[in-house]
This record gives C-alpha cells, structure tokens and sequence, in this order.
C-alpha cells in the first residue's frame, strides 16, 4: 500500500519532489487526497452546533481541498512540460475523479446554505475585505456550479463537466502529438538560404538526435517559424506553413492518423456541451456565462469594444498591407502575396525601412544577459532580491530560484519559482505561468509562500560551426514573451494577501488577469533596461544606441495588422460563445470565415485552420475571454503611463514611488478587491483608452 512516506504526491512538507514522482503514484496518492478531502467536507456540511464561522466551516473545508489542488496541480504540470504515454494514461484516468469532486463540492446545497449563513449572520460585517470577497465568490460560484438545479439537471451538469474536461484534453493532446510527430528533414543546404546559422545548428542537432543527415525542423515555434521569416525559397516557407496552419484538422499532413488528430469534433462537441451548460443554468449563452466573474458586463459590450478598436485600427492596416504588397511586388519580385510570404516580406521590409535585422537584434540578448538583467529591473523596482535556489526539478535544463525582502527582522522569502525555457519534445507549445503554491496564513500561523512555474519555448543552446556551446539567443519577441510571463509570476508571488483564495492571482477577473504581464512587456523598450540586459554574443557590448533607436522606431511596425489579427482572434471566440448555433447548419469554419471578411484586412488561405490548435479556447480558461488580452491591455497601458509621467516629471525618487504603489494597489492585492479597484487606487482615476492607442501608435 502507498503511504504518505512513500508517496511524493502526498508528501506537503515541503516542495514537490519531482526527482521521485513517477505516473505510478498518482492513482494512489489522487484517490486518497478524494477520500480525505469528501471526509473534510462531509465534516463542514453537518449540522452547526452554533453559528457559521470563518473558523468552523471555511479554515477546515479550503485546508482539505487545498492540498488535492496542489497535488493534482503538480500532475497538470508534468502532464504539459513531461508528456509520457505512461503519463498520459494515468492523467486521463484520474481527471474525470477530479471533475467529479470539484462538480460535487460546487453543487453541495449543504455548504451553499452555509456560506449564505455566514454571509447573513451579523459576523460577517467584522470581516476583513479580503474574507467578504471571498464569501461573495463562493455563493456566486455556487450558482454557476449549478448548486440551484434540480437533481436531475446537477447530474447533467455533472456529466457536462466531466465530457468538457475530457475533451479538452483530447484537443491539446491532439495538438501536441500532430506538432511532435511533424519532420520537415532538408538535404540541401542550399535550400536553407536566407536562415540565421543558430536556427540551421538548432536543425543540424535535431537531424542528428534521430541518425538522420541534414537540417531537420518541427512545428515548434523556434523551429518553425525563423523559415516563416528568413527562409528565401518560396516553396520551403509554403510547406511549412501549411503544415501549421492545418495542424491538428481534417487537412492535417498526417494522414496515416488523421481522424486521431482531428480537433472538429472536439471543437463542435465542446460548443455543444457548453450551450447546453449555459441554458442549464438559465443563461442566454456560454458568453454570458464566461462573463459573470469577469469586468465586462455583458456580451454586447464586449463586442462593441472589439468592433470601436477594429474600426480604430482598420486604416492603419490597411496602410500596412498595401505598403507590404507594393515592397513584395517591387522588391521582392513577389506579385502574389501569400500567408507564407507575410512575415518574410514583413522582415525584409522592416530591414530596409530601419536598416536592422531582427536577427542582428537577436545577437544582443543572450539567455544569461536577459535573466540577469530581467531579475535586475524587478529588484528595483519591487525592492526584492532574487537568487539561485535548490530544488529537485522534473527536467535538467529547469533552474528553481527565490525571491527575499530585506526588512527591520532580517531577510524575509516573499516566493519562489522554476524556470523552464527551452522548447523539447513532450512539452506543450507556448508560454505560461501557472501556480504551484499559493500563498496563505496556515492555522498554525505561519506563512505559507507562493511558488510559480514560468514556462517558455524557446531555443534551448547550441554548438556553433566550431562545436563550441552558445547560450540560447532570444529574440526582442522572445525577451517580451519571457517579461510578459514573469508579470503573471509577480502578480502570484509579491502577494501580501494572506487568504489563499484571493491571493496572487486568484480571484482575479479574468479580464484584468494580464494587466501585470502586459505591463511587464513595456520596459522590454526602455533603453536604460536594454543596457542592463543586452551584450553581443562575440564582443559583449551592449546594445548601441543606434540600433535601438532604429528598435524603437519600428515598434509600432503593422501595429495595424498585429491590432487586428487578435480583434479577429477575439471576435470570433465571443461570437463562438454568444450568438453561434452548435446544432444548426452553421459550421465554425463558416463564422470564422465570416468575421475574417467583416474585419480582417489579410484573410488567410482557405485551407487555414488556426481553431483546430486554439488551445486558449478549447482547452484553456479563456472560452469567451480571448478578449482579455486587448481589454487588459487598455488597463496596463494606462498603468505603465503612470511610471512614463514619473519621468517626464523628474524620475528618481518619483519614479521609485510609483514602483511601490503599483506593487501596494495592483500585485500585493491580488484578487481581494475588485480589479477596477485597484486600478483607481493606482491611478487615481478609471482607465481610458488613449495610452494603448498612443503606444501603440493608433493616435486619434
């Protein structure tokens, strides 16, 4: 039998012991963390002898589930960063004993009447904001966890739930295998011109990892891509780009595995389940569903912002297109541009308008240059130290690091993190920050500290022509992806809040959730950060002021385009959500196609697929909430301002203050007041739109 001494999964003394777990041990150890967390709840649905309490019924029931939550965290993890058939199947077995639990616990009536107890009792009054928040959270999720239905429909909606989750999965299974089972293998190096030497070393090593001779490359963004921007043959680009953009779909270039890899089931199913989830609960859609722990107030409104910055953006892309056409025809002898000649023609355009490369940019951000310099810029501006810490890591190339504060009693842990930034087989595409510990006050009155996962994909090292190891390159979209990501990781760690359900970023809207990371992407584009981040991979200079002065002059380069390419992205998951009939005549394919006609400037070939691998919408939290991304972005535009006045106002001591009230009101609040809160809090005022347009050079 396995015990807690022998089951890393059920070991909470410390942090997960990924040098020990093995798939063997998550059935024992996610059966016995059920049994232990119904017995808790059995325990806080009983009659009360006396009042409903914080202490008597909320300390013991988020105590019992918190630890299932960790451990079945830790299993998510693996499962997205370590992909293993073993795995596989034991994630997949115990997933639906999951779904269950947290369905039933959503649905117990007992605990619902106790909340509303507490939340009526005179108690209530006494509590802090943090712990009304809490409350106010609980009754509403209660109500869309379907709490209020008959028992015949909570056993629908469990059902639902449980297909939701089994399905997504399947999606981004689907993505992960189509993405690792494509080879592209090039013979000819002549093929290959126009490619960086670090991209074709990259290629060289993967050829030789499978006993194959040549250049090999993958759907893996690192991989992929630099063909998509630098390749000169025509043909390799368009190969590429077929092989991505109907990855996963029933136009799929894996034909021996087609129907396997096919997400249009999935997606149908998926719109199906959650319409019939929102008429359940007696909601119009799924979107307004989506919407009621969100900013946004409804559908429609949501809609009318996506269609004023659509309309706002329009004629500068427009202008960005034809003058990438007429550079394609004149320059490039191309007459007949292509999606496969897009980021090509955009490159080479960009070369000779500010007279850089993104690949000379890229010599400059070696991996050690940027986290030092990254690690540097948050110590400032949080007054916080981060420093290599010890941990066992589930991959050797993972790094696990601390963050401390210096106060009157010594030095204090505020949090921790892993890093894992490199792209391998096994491990799911993208960018991300999850939580592997949130932060609370345990009953014993120690602090528990937070820890994050930040996960990247990007190029892990390679030798040079000479077999010489070079550090990872970045490129300045990479420096950004790797910012964006540790504004999440910041929002989670500098918490001060001290109940786990609102701290870091739980119980943060959804909508608001990205004002931190998109923050974050700002200083990637001041030059006094680049000069701390920056060193030429041969001569370790810095970035040259001329080079940065061209960066910058191109920042807003088809910001047009880029607008409106997630305004499309944003539309068609609301209209997914909010007005598209699953079980009409209607395909999704069909509202996509409609949106891209409505408000696209360059639609994409026929064959595209991009929804069969939109893992945000099918198998992330972002179902009817892609649009967080440009809400959000309003509002951290709008913050950001705030740090551009403390400069123009003299820097220094002001700049130092506005640091620490962003930390005060936005990242130590976490999710214990509501968003738009804390944003006036920091800026004295509610957001308005005109600093996202003005960076991003979209003025009026």
């Amino acid at each position: 039998m396995t015990t807690e001494t022998t089951n890393p999964l059920l070991d909470f003394s410390g942090l997960p012991r990924f040098d020990l777990i093995r798939p063997e041990h998550v059935t024992p150890a996610i059966e016995q963390l059920i049994l232990d967390a119904r017995a808790a709840v059995r325990q806080a649905e009983a009659p009360a002898q006396g009042s409903v309490t914080w202490d008597n019924f909320v300390v013991p029931l988020e105590e019992a589930t918190e630890r299932l939550g960790r451990a079945w965290g830790v299993v998510n993890h693996l499962n997205h960063v370590m992909d293993t058939p073993e795995l596989r199947a034991t994630y997949n077995e115990n997933q639906p004993k999951i779904t269950e639990f947290w369905t039933e616990l959503g649905q117990n009536e007992a605990l619902f009447d106790k909340y509303k107890q507490l939340r009526a009792s005179a108690d209530f009054a006494n509590l802090s904001p943090a712990r009304k928040r809490i409350v106010e959270n609980a009754l509403r999720d209660f109500r869309l966890g379907g709490a209020e239905l008959p028992e015949k429909q909570k056993e629908r909606f469990a059902e639902i739930q449980e297909e939701q989750a089994k399905l997504s999965t399947r999606f981004s299974e689907n993505v992960l295998d189509a993405t690792n089972d494509y080879k592209l293998l090039v013979t000819d190096e002549a093929d290959l011109s126009g490619l960086p030497d670090d991209v074709k070393a990259a290629a060289r090593a993967a050829a030789e990892r499978d006993g194959k001779t040549g250049w090999q490359f993958s759907l893996h963004f690192p991989s992929y891509f630099p063909i998509l921007q630098f390749a000169d043959k025509r043909e390799l680009r368009e190969q590429i780009y077929r092989a991505n953009a109907t990855k996963a779909s029933e136009m799929g270039a894996v034909f021996s595995e087609l129907e396997k890899w096919d997400n249009t089931g999935n997606i149908a199913q998926l719109l199906k389940l959650r319409d019939e989830e929102a008429k359940l609960l007696d909601f119009r859609s799924f979107a307004h569903v989506s919407l009621e722990p969100k900013m946004a107030e409804t559908p429609e409104h949501v809609i009318e912002f996506l269609e004023d910055l659509a309309r706002r953006a329009r004629p500068y892309a427009e202008k960005d297109l034809a003058e990438l056409r007429a550079f394609a025809k004149d320059e490039l002898g191309i007459a007949d541009m292509q999606a496969w000649d897009v980021a090509y023609a955009s490159e080479k355009l960009r070369e000779k308008r500010y007279a850089f490369s993104a690949q000379e940019v890229k010599e400059y951000f070696p991996e050690p240059k940027v986290v030092a310099g990254l690690f540097g810029l948050i110590s400032k501006l949080f007054d916080v130290t981060i420093a290599p810490d010890d941990a066992p890591v589930w991959h050797p190339d993972v790094r696990f690091f601390r963050i401390e504060k210096s106060g009157h009693s010594g030095t204090q842990l505020v949090g921790q993190f892993y890093l894992d930034l490199y792209a391998r087989p096994g491990k799911g595409q993208g960018a991300w920050m999850d939580d592997a510990r949130g932060r609370r006050l345990t009953t014993g009155g120690i602090v528990q500290t937070p820890i994050a996962y930040l996960t990247c994909n990007f190029t892990p090292p390679v030798a040079d022509m000479n077999g010489k190891l070079q550090p990872s390159l970045f490129t300045h979209d990479e420096v950004t992806t790797l910012f964006h990501e540790f504004g999440h990781g910041l929002h989670h760690m500098l918490t001060e809040v001290d109940e786990l359900s609102v701290s870091g970023i739980s119980g943060v809207e959804w909508d608001a959730v990205e004002l931190p990371s998109q923050f974050m992407e700002n200083f990637c584009w001041e030059w006094d950060v680049l000069q701390g981040m920056t060193a030429h991979v041969k001569t370790g200079e810095p970035l040259p002021r001329a080079l940065y002065d061209k960066m910058l002059a191109a920042k807003n380069f088809q910001s047009g385009m880029q607008t409106l390419r997630q305004v499309e992205f944003s539309l068609i998951d609301m209209h997914l959500h909010y007005d598209f009939d699953p079980n009409s005549q209607q395909t999704v394919q069909n509202l996509v196609d409609e949106v891209r006609n409505k408000f696209s400037v360059l639609i994409p070939p026929s064959f595209n697929r991009f929804q069969h691998s939109f893992g945000h919408i099918f198998a992330g939290g972002y179902a009817a909430g892609y649009y967080s991304y440009k809400w959000a972005e309003v509002l951290s535009a709008d913050a950001y301002a705030a740090f551009e006045e403390a400069v123009e106002a003299g820097g220094g001591q002001l700049l130092d203050e506005t640091g620490k009230r962003f930390h005060r009101e936005i990242l130590a609040v976490g999710g214990s007041r509501p968003a738009l809160e804390s944003f006036k809090a920091f800026r004295g005022r509610e957001p308005t739109i005109d600093a996202l347009l003005r960076h991003n050079g979209m003025q009026s």
